[in-house]
């Protein structure tokens, strides 16, 4: 019997960073199957723009302003999230990203960029931008979780944004790559705590999707591929960046209990081969 039919209907699905590129594709993707959709953002303006193209097409979503930095803007949102829906059966922590402050500017170290004001080297990273980078991403996803798995029956199911960075560090983002590992122990270290209660937990690790966060990278001003990119595609056995849609499967495949019910504590890489390949 094939078991991947998802059916998600009567089922509540709570998603941070909600508003962004990515999870706005997941919040319509869980609508799709018949779940409600919370979404939460901290810009109030963007979830509500999500929540109200769902609803346009005929889902079920709210729009709801959140910082996952602050438990208690997460409390009032769970609070409306009960009163609309009831309690959260599925949590997708999507908030999370990078911060200039927490990036060098060379890939490689040299003396002389101690020299140059204009570099920032390893021994120039501002303290305050890597610890903001790791607590988005890390806090970030602490916190949702202890807010909204408090009610979660057996059966419930978390689902965390981890990134190909956990597996192997890119050059110049240290504070992301390190915040992203941690996001992928810490799910491991969930699957197991909250096992005897049947909730499951999994990660999704895209590589590289072009966003609007990482436009100014990835793209130069003529929309063409920047060094970088070139350098991205060049690992990419697939040869092309992800788009939003294909990280569909994996997210459906870790919430749908008849496809994935003994699948816990997994990192899955959705990446078009990056952590497979040595460059050789």
């Amino acid at each position: 019997m094939v078991p991947f039919h998802v059916d998600l209907n009567g089922k509540t699905a709570v998603i941070t960073g909600g508003g962004g590129v990515l999870c706005s594709a997941f919040a319509k993707a869980l609508t799709e199957c018949g779940a409600s959709v919370a979404v939460l953002d901290l810009n109030p303006n963007a979830a509500k723009k999500v929540a109200d193209e769902i609803t346009a097409q005929g889902g079920t979503a709210i729009g709801i302003a959140a910082n996952v930095l602050n438990k208690q803007s997460l409390e009032e949102a769970k609070i409306q999230v009960e009163q609309k829906f009831g309690a959260c059966d599925i949590l997708l922590n999507g908030a999370g990203g990078n911060n200039p402050k927490g990036t060098t500017s060379h890939e490689y170290y040299e003396p002389s960029d101690l020299m140059d004001p204009e570099v920032i080297s390893f021994f120039d990273l501002d303290p305050a931008g890597i610890e903001f980078v790791f607590n988005l991403n890390f806090i970030g996803t602490l916190l949702p979780t202890q807010v909204f798995a408090k009610d979660m029956k057996k059966g419930s199911v978390i689902l965390n944004v981890s990134s190909m960075n956990a597996f192997t560090p890119l050059t110049k983002i240290p504070a992301y790559s390190g915040a992203k590992a941690a996001v992928s122990n810490f799910t491991q270290w969930l699957a197991v705590h909250f096992s005897k209660a049947g909730i499951r937990v999994n990660a999704i690790a895209p590589g590289f999707f072009a966003t609007a966060q990482n436009h100014a990278l990835l793209f130069d001003s003529e929309g063409g591929y920047t060094d970088r990119s070139r350098k991205i595609i060049s690992q990419t056995p697939m040869g092309r960046f992800g788009t939003p849609d294909e990280l569909i499967g994996g997210l459906l495949y870790l919430v749908d209990n008849n496809a994935s019910s003994f699948v816990n504590g997994i990192i899955l890489p959705i990446d078009g081969g990056f952590a497979a390949y040595s460059g050789v």
